[in-house]
């Protein structure tokens, strides 16, 4: 696998687009990926696939907004043939653009459930990741620990601690509850949820499970597979963490909708002249090996049934998800913002 190194991610000017193009990245047997996933999260995985096909790989990683904004620009004379990146909200972005285009084929049909793929075969799921909640055991009683609604209730009142509403993980996660609940419901939820938090938004995922550990905050919102990161490191101060906190799955009880859900996914660009060689990527990496290894390494769950969780979450058994369409997170974004936005969420 070949990595392209642009001089920045940055420089999205006229300077890049000859340089790209004029590295035979238009030749069959070849595939350039912007992947939004760093290279030790989805490189060996390429590398299996370029070995098993004869496919030359071409890989530029960066951040997700900036590799879309980066789409964006080049329009039809980017050299991507896929997408990768993080979340159904940015998977919608980056259809909403016009930077993907629709494809399917009768395996990705099969492996991929129907709610884990765009509606209209935009992209696919590669990965599962629960936002769930994850709370102090010295601090919280388990038995008192129910759903996202009751997170609202006065008893958590300066006890929660989230990150920004600008963050998408977030902001999926209201979208959700919109279709879940309503707009009336998730509003009054939203404003009940702003007056439990002990202090302003900061930070990322893995600072608010330390706060947590640390006693700054009781409760918190985050991705699993920060936690398991967290049990997988080999800093002890982060393994330390791990086990101060513990996890919740909400929403379990019969009648309710599962623990919330998002992947990490893949699309082909509306610009992709390997088209063939696309696809069999994409089927590739939902094939049972590549699923193993995916989940094994970014520590988070298969998007294909029957497929061992990662061992870092293992511990924590199976759990009941939310089956609702994920294309149902980009539809609902934009309200789920002006939502958090006129309950005070900054």
């Amino acid at each position: 696998m070949k990595k392209l190194s642009p001089t920045s991610l940055l420089c999205l000017g006229a300077t890049i687009l000859p340089v790209l193009a004029s590295s035979a990245a238009f030749a069959s047997g070849e595939l350039n990926v912007y992947s939004a996933r760093k290279e030790a999260l989805i490189a060996p995985a390429l590398d299996a696939y370029a070995k098993e096909y004869r496919v030359t790989v071409n890989l530029v990683t960066g951040n997700a907004d900036t590799l879309l904004n980066r789409l964006k620009i080049e329009g039809d004379a980017s050299p991507a043939d896929v997408f990768i990146t993080v979340d159904a909200g940015r998977l919608y972005r980056a259809k909403a653009a016009g930077v993907l285009q629709p494809f399917e084929t009768d395996t990705l049909d099969e492996v991929v459930p129907s709610h884990l793929r765009d509606r209209e075969h935009y992209w696919y799921g590669l990965s599962q990741r629960a936002r769930v909640i994850f709370y102090n055991p010295k601090k919280v009683n388990k038995a008192d620990l129910s759903t996202y609604e009751d997170l609202a209730d006065p008893k958590w009142k300066g006890q929660i601690c989230v990150r920004s509403s600008s963050n998408i993980y977030n902001q999926s996660l209201v979208a959700s509850m919109i279709e879940a609940n309503g707009e009336e419901a998730t509003l009054s939820w939203l404003q009940g949820f702003v007056k439990n938090f002990s202090r302003p938004p900061f930070g990322g995922d893995t600072d608010l499970l330390k706060a947590v550990g640390a006693g700054v905050c009781n409760v918190t919102l985050a991705n699993t597979y920060y936690y398991g990161r967290l049990g997988q490191s080999d800093n002890p101060a982060e393994r330390k963490v791990y086990d101060q906190v513990s996890l919740f799955w909400p929403n379990q009880q019969e009648g309710e909708r599962g623990a919330h859900v998002n992947v990490s996914g893949i699309g082909m660009t509306a610009s992709a002249t390997n088209k063939r060689n696309a696809r069999r990527l994409v089927e590739f990496l939902t094939n049972h090996e590549s699923q193993q290894w995916y989940a094994d390494v970014n520590n988070e769950y298969p998007v294909v049934e029957g497929i061992e969780p990662p061992k870092s979450l293992q511990p924590f058994g199976e759990f009941k998800a939310d089956t609702l369409s994920l294309s149902a997170l980009g539809d609902n974004n934009r309200l789920a913002v002006e939502l958090m936005d006129k309950a005070g969420w900054k």
